[in-house]
């Protein structure tokens, strides 16, 4: 039996100047439209990760380059071009920074409290919002504790309370309403105003059963985005909505999948949906450099299938737009023509960051108290470092900031395993580079002086709330764990300078090094696995002189890998590394084993011991990209030759490595 939903209800879309009749800048559907015709301007933020002021906690210092409070004057100066507009949010609100972590771990929620991430959207008038991936890291009841506070609906289709799906997604029992039909009142061209019915329906990823199923397993499931929408979506044109938009915590890919995590391009191919508003991929869309060249996407107009869409970046980045000109044809609306477009707080001038709006004070003033507490969470000192921990060259060699975490996930596994069948194996230990430039920008890399080490430099260390895990695999498997990380890199020509090292499609949080043993990685040699870890190349191997305590490794041998439950879980897709090779599931997160490492060690010293490294190859030079500041740390840097090559585009600084 399907469900029958209420409607939210009615109120006039006229806000702000807008609604007073100072229209400034009108977009040319506000200008053309006549009677019985009207503008929609829908407003979208994604991805905002409690980047809710423009500081960035970990550096401890202001960050043009985000925060809601920032967007919030966007959103201000949009309502003011356009004579109806409505503001929704696509999801990942409650993790991605210390102010995430210091309300769910430290301060709590307590019975009306209003979490900040809700005291920011609450002063913005959201319609809408829909779950992103990171919403459970914290756990259901955290959830719903925030949930709570909001003075908006969140909807999500394919999110089922309990263990089992029905034969018809309709009849699922779901964690929230699948969709809501929001009853406003718009203004046509010639100041008449009618009703109209915009139904809002959302999406998660349905990966996360496996990055939180500590959170999730037993007490809910997730069903494929398309097959949920397809079910929804004609009862929402039942029930009379005009216009359908899509809140989908889901990027951009067109080869089609069951339960695809990016499933917004097949999304738009669903029948009744008018608008898909996507994230979770951290990218842009509309825009010159993401998405480009594929098939059914036009990466300049901002339309999937030929229907709009729009990705609004992340951290508050980017506010998405997307412009309707609708037509009244009897007592109903249709979509006649539209617009999208990824509007910008920031640009980059000279290579540096130039913010292009100011704060918004009325979140800068409600948020003031949890800003400061945040502040004094993050500067706590846990302990004292020998060396500094820096993350410029983990990309190209051994480093300081990814061995910190190897040492603090072997120490305390071993202590878990002491007791137990697996005490006797031996314990390596995978962990990757978090902060590593890219998307982030040319100053995202962790740095952190010799001396005291504080909460905000772990959290610098570890971004996310992760939480540890254990697997038993073979050696042969330790060794195909290796190879899908080598994927990071281009294959290189021997003999040819200065060629493009590094795979910008390859995510850096999946480049594992494996610490316990050494190898070497042959960059002659193809990658055997592509960026999603299907297998490309069968017969290459790039992991050579794989070798444990001085000997080639046993492809027999047993070993224990301490990492975190979303590699664990199959995050990534590892070859062979899943849920069926977990031998522990502990309940703290990694950041918290760090933390406690250093308490117990009161002094680290984190220096990389240079356990793998490139092959020799004669002649043969490399270039990469990193932030400017890594000049300071070359002559530490011993398992490669770095030599500086000039700049790089958007702040950051090329580097040359002699193979």
């Amino acid at each position: 039996m399907s469900q029958v939903l209420p409607s939210i209800s009615r109120r006039s879309f006229l806000t702000g100047s807008a609604a007073a009749g100072a229209l400034v800048m009108l977009h040319p559907f506000s200008a053309r439209a006549q009677a019985n015709q009207a503008h929609l301007r829908i407003m979208e933020t994604t991805d905002i990760h409690v980047n809710v002021l423009p500081y960035d906690y970990y550096a401890d210092k202001p960050n043009d380059t985000m925060g809601l409070s920032r967007t919030a004057s966007l959103i201000d100066a949009v309502r003011k071009e356009a004579t109806n507009t409505m503001l929704v949010d696509n999801g990942d609100l409650l993790q991605g920074s210390p102010m995430g972590d210091y309300i769910a771990y430290e301060k709590g929620l307590k019975e009306g409290d209003v979490h900040p991430i809700m005291k920011g959207m609450n002063l913005l008038g959201y319609e809408c919002s829909t779950l992103g991936n990171h919403e459970f890291n914290y756990g259901l009841s955290f959830l719903d504790k925030v949930l709570a506070g909001a003075n908006f609906p969140f909807v999500c289709a394919n999110l089922i309370r309990g263990t089992e799906l029905a034969s018809n997604p309709r009849d699922d029992k779901l964690y929230l309403k699948p969709y809501v039909i929001l009853d406003r009142k718009i203004k046509d061209g010639a100041g008449e105003e009618h009703p109209i019915r915009i139904g809002v329906i959302g999406f998660v990823p349905p990966q996360i059963m496996i990055w939180d199923a500590k959170n999730l397993s037993g007490n809910v499931m997730t069903r494929d985005i398309v097959q949920a929408a397809k079910a929804w979506v004609p009862q929402m044109k039942e029930e009379g909505a005009d216009v359908v938009v899509a809140l989908s915590h889901s990027g951009i890919d067109t080869k089609q999948s069951d339960m695809m995590e990016n499933a917004s391009f097949f999304l738009a191919g669903v029948e009744g949906i008018d608008a898909i508003f996507t994230g979770h991929q951290h990218l842009v869309f509309p825009g010159k450099k993401d998405f480009q060249g594929l098939e059914g996407v036009d990466a300049e107009k901002g339309t999937l299938m030929g229907k709009p869409a729009v990705m609004g970046g992340f951290w508050g980045s980017h506010m998405g737009l997307v412009d309707l000109f609708l037509e009244r044809d009897g007592s109903k609306w249709r979509v006649v023509s539209a617009t999208s477009e990824a509007r910008p707080i920031y640009e980059r001038v000279d290579n540096k960051s130039k913010a292009l709006v100011e704060d918004d004070n009325r979140i800068a003033d409600a948020l003031k108290e949890d800003h400061e507490a945040t502040l004094a969470y993050v500067r706590r000192p846990v302990g004292k470092t020998t060396a500094p921990l820096y993350s410029y060259f983990a990309l190209v060699a051994d480093d300081p900031s990814v061995q910190i975490v190897s040492q603090a996930q072997i120490w305390y596994i071993k202590d878990l395993l002491k007791e137990t069948k697996w005490k006797d194996l031996p314990v390596l230990s995978a962990a990757a580079p978090f902060k590593a430039g890219g998307r982030g920008g040319a100053d995202y890399y962790t740095d952190v002086p010799a001396g005291d080490v504080a909460i905000k430099n772990v959290a610098d260390l570890y971004l996310y709330p992760n939480t540890v895990r254990a697997v038993e695999i073979t050696g042969a498997q330790v060794k195909e764990w290796l190879e899908m990380s080598a994927g990071i890199f281009n294959q290189i020509e021997p003999g040819k300078a200065d060629q493009e090292l590094i795979n910008k499609d390859f995510p850096s949080y999946n480049f594992d090094v494996i610490d316990g043993v050494t190898y070497k990685i042959d960059l002659s040699q193809p990658p055997k696995y592509d960026p999603k870890g299907k297998v490309a190349n069968a017969g290459s191997s790039r992991i050579i002189d794989l070798m444990f305590d001085g000997k080639a490794i046993d492809p027999q041998a047993k070993f224990v890998v301490a990492t975190n439950n979303y590699r664990a879980g199959g995050g990534g897709n590892f070859p062979d590394i899943n849920e069926t090779k977990i031998i522990v599931e502990a309940p703290d997160t990694n950041r918290d084993v760090i933390v406690r490492y250093i308490v117990e060690q009161k002094t680290i010293n984190p220096s990389a011991d240079s356990n793998w490294s490139f092959a020799p190859m004669p002649g043969t030079a490399v270039i990469f990209e990193t932030g400017p500041k890594a000049k300071e740390f070359l002559d530490q840097v011993q398992s490669v030759k770095i030599e500086a090559a000039g700049e790089g585009a958007d702040g950051f600084a090329k580097y040359r490595i002699m193979l």
